[in-house]
């Protein structure tokens, strides 16, 4: 900085504001700084400034599972919201891994970065969170939504989602479901298998004779929901995500079964490009990308008010009725009722 100083012939104060705009200067002095600074390639020791500041302008971030298209989402609304105030964003997953999990969280702590973003593996021990708020870390919890924790938390209204998608689908004939929720150990999973039984309950017609699907092992999902789908009672299959939607699909092709022909068929998060797909899927599509944005934001104000009370925020989900859940003839106990399907969003 001195050389630059000596260069531009300024002080070296009038470099560090050109350098961190810490302060207005003059345009034409400005851009002498600017052409010193290119002349001899300085670069800020970013290190010793953030040791000097006590802030790295950086923020960590730990999802589950990054491939899967709904985490990819809430990575980019992390990334773009992140850069808008001017933060680097570091990424890690990990994979449902407890072990990676705490690592990752350990590592971007030592990194020294100003805040945590955790989207939390399903069976994530609760001692990283006790050690979080003994440390007191700014963190957020993104995705996955615990009660009662003092945390800021960002999730989506999944249980009310499902109760609607489950009622309209009711309304229309369906009677009997086979509901694919996988890991129930996961509060966005349990949080959808919930909303089905709110709509069961609702309509007053028996759980019994509804078939939830739950577990972590894929080959014992497909072989219980082959099993069911083959008998023709069930008339609705509803896939909690989109790598449950990729398997229920697979099964019913293999049994010979078509959507909406045999089975009307609605799944969460969704594919990408899902006008590719024929028929084309009924979709709950999560708002991933804003529950990225809004993480960040809460995450900002977590820094600036360190001491305010822990919020949580649940953004709506959308649910795009297509092609899969049409053109279902109701039984003799309930025919004369029909539906649009095609009316939009809610």
């Amino acid at each position: 900085m001195v050389e630059v100083a000596r260069k531009a012939k300024v002080s070296v104060s009038t470099v560090s504001h050109v350098l961190n705009g810490t302060r207005n200067v003059e345009p034409e002095t400005r851009q002498r700084v600017l052409d010193a600074i290119e002349s001899i390639g300085y670069r800020q020791d970013a290190l010793a400034r953030a040791l000097r500041r006590s802030q790295t302008d950086s923020i960590g971030l730990v999802v589950s599972n990054a491939g899967e298209p709904a985490f990819a989402e809430m990575v980019h609304g992390v990334e773009h919201a992140a850069a808008e105030v001017g933060l680097t964003l570091v990424l890690a997953s990990s994979a449902e891994d407890i072990n990676r999990e705490r690592k990752a969280v350990q590592t971007l702590l030592n990194r020294r970065v100003d805040g945590l973003i955790l989207a939390r593996a399903a069976e994530s021990d609760p001692a990283l969170l006790d050690s979080l708020e003994q440390e007191k870390p700014p963190t957020i919890l993104l995705d996955r939504i615990f009660p009662d924790l003092p945390f800021d938390q960002v999730g989506a209204d999944n249980r009310e989602t499902m109760r609607q998608l489950a009622a309209r689908l009711l309304t229309a004939g369906h009677k009997r479901f086979a509901v694919v929720a996988g890991d129930v150990r996961v509060p966005t999973l349990r949080e959808r298998m919930d909303g089905f039984v709110d709509a069961i309950f609702e309509a007053r017609i028996s759980l019994d004779d509804q078939v939830v699907i739950t577990g972590t092992d894929n080959d014992a999902i497909a072989v219980e929901l082959k099993t069911h789908v083959g008998t023709g009672a069930i008339t609705a299959v509803i896939a909690c995500s989109t790598p449950l939607a990729a398997l229920s699909l697979q099964i019913m092709s293999d049994a010979g079964l078509s959507t909406p022909g045999n089975l009307a068929f609605a799944t969460f998060d969704g594919f990408d490009k899902p006008e590719l797909f024929t028929p084309q899927l009924t979709t709950v599509r999560q708002p991933a990308f804003d529950m990225g944005v809004a993480a960040v934001k809460l995450l900002v104000e977590r820094l600036r008010s360190p001491e305010a009370s822990p919020r949580t925020v649940r953004l709506r989900q959308r649910i795009e009725w297509r092609e899969s859940t049409e053109n279902y003839v109701p039984r003799s106990d309930v025919t004369g009722l029909t539906l649009d399907n095609k009316s939009g969003t809610l």
